[in-house]
């Protein structure tokens, strides 16, 4: 009796009428991983692929699609219309979020948001004030839809005429969305390789994920704002930091692949060469989608390619990764250190709280890479160091990019790629969260000290 009570505590009626006493993070996990099974059932439908689908087969692909990850363990040109349209859906609703869409209906039905779904909205996109969250949420889809329009309509200046109106315009919208909320999911089978040269493509692609990867919460600042100077401390620190990685990571993969014949160096002109490189050195921040071979990268450009998957993209936005905040907050850190200063940006401190917190996030997401790469080197030992490597920062980040071999990975090892994007998804912070003892009122110790370095 008392072992039921126990295995049925979180499933009965709290005071407030709630049947599942759930935590933010809780039910955010929770919820993604249904959509992965409600995706899978419906990828699995009769008429949905052009091949028979096996049911891990579907379950990985709905997963990366809800994720916006991008890996896949077969083409989307496998897949019919009917499921390149439920890829299309599972990608908008993971990317904006599901709780974005559970919000947004109960607005347009006239309804005030609970108390409890503000929080798991507020959760869903890193919003920390309850103010104005409802014109957030409304800002959120109007802009996501109008941003995937408007590029659905540059591409389809290019692929129109190449594929014909019909084959034109659905190639046109899957990329736009797909761009947009970070997925990296293609139409072909070599991804935008195709492309490589062609500016339309690879400045359209480029700037809707960029844009998706900056945050609803930087949009909506810059959007009512629309001066430098009144924009808030995390919007100068995104614009900045991200203008700045973006740039580096450009100059380095340029030199480290300028020669590559398999690569930037197999390209013919300087504007070829240059549009790819700028395409390969921002497409890591989760987007996935690839103009050169990534199998044929250096082992240099490999390993900076993994560092931006890791860095990832702003916070609350369609991009995971331990976000580029994160990132910045620790390299302020380090500097504010070794310089005997307290850490601040643009004339402003950082929090303590917030210190905490980036440390959190950041061994959190080091921890998951390395318990996903450990697995995956005792499951599929066949495979080089490099690659798994690549591929588990890849499924952590969702980003999608891969040396080629998710397909050959043995069935663990793609089952422990599902549970590292669905855990990187949801976010390092809620995966700790879990495993944390929750505890409070706890007793205050004296202060000791442990040597560093």
């Amino acid at each position: 009796m008392h072992l039921w009570k126990r295995l049925t505590r979180p499933f009965r009626h709290a005071p407030h009428g709630r049947v599942l006493r759930l935590s933010p993070p809780e039910s955010l996990l929770l919820g993604f991983t249904l959509l992965c099974l409600l995706g899978s059932g419906l990828l699995m439908l009769p008429g949905a692929a052009t091949q028979p689908l096996a049911w891990h087969q579907a379950l990985f692909t709905a997963t990366s699609a809800i994720t916006v990850t991008g890996l896949a363990v077969m083409d989307t040109s496998s897949f019919t219309a009917l499921g390149q349209v439920i890829l299309l859906v599972l990608i908008q609703v993971g990317g904006l979020g599901f709780m974005t869409f559970g919000a947004l209906t109960l607005l347009l039905l006239g309804a005030r948001l609970p108390l409890q779904q503000q929080t798991l909205v507020r959760e869903a996109l890193g919003e920390t004030s309850f103010g104005a969250l409802s014109q957030l949420v409304r800002m959120v889809v109007t802009f996501a839809l109008v941003v995937e329009a408007l590029g659905t309509a540059l591409l389809a200046l290019h692929w129109v005429p190449e594929l014909g109106w019909s084959r034109g315009l659905w190639a046109s919208l899957f990329h736009a969305v797909s761009a947009f909320n970070n997925a990296g999911f293609s139409l072909w089978p070599d991804s935008l390789t195709r492309d490589a040269g062609t500016p339309l493509v690879t400045l359209v692609v480029s700037g809707l994920f960029i844009v998706g990867g900056l945050g609803f919460v930087v949009i909506s600042d810059v959007r009512e704002k629309r001066r430098w100077g009144r924009f808030s401390m995390q919007t100068k620190v995104v614009l900045c930091a991200t203008l700045a990685v973006n740039l580096v990571a450009m100059l380095a993969l340029g030199c480290l692949e300028w020669h590559n014949p398999a690569t930037l160096g197999g390209l013919e002109s300087l504007g070829d060469k240059l549009q790819a490189a700028w395409f390969q050195a921002v497409t890591p921040r989760t987007a996935g989608f690839n103009s050169v071979d990534t199998a044929a990268m250096t082992d240099a450009s490999s390993l900076l390619t993994m560092l931006l998957m890791f860095i990832g993209g702003g916070a609350s936005s369609t991009a995971s990764g331990i976000k580029l905040t994160t990132f910045i907050v620790l390299i302020l850190v380090a500097r504010a250190f070794l310089r005997g200063t307290q850490p601040a940006a643009f004339g402003r401190s950082i929090s303590q709280q917030t210190v905490m917190k980036a440390i959190a996030v950041a061994l959190a997401g080091v921890a998951l890479v390395f318990v996903t790469l450990l697995v995956l080197t005792i499951t599929d030992s066949r495979q080089t160091f490099l690659d798994l490597a690549f591929e588990s920062v890849s499924a952590f980040g969702t980003v999608g990019l891969s040396r080629g071999i998710t397909e050959e990975l043995s069935s663990p090892g793609q089952w422990m790629l599902i549970l590292t994007m669905l855990l990187g998804r949801v976010g390092p912070l809620s995966l700790g969260y879990f495993l944390a003892t929750r505890r409070t009122g706890g007793m205050r110790y004296a202060e000791g000290h442990i040597q560093i370095g």
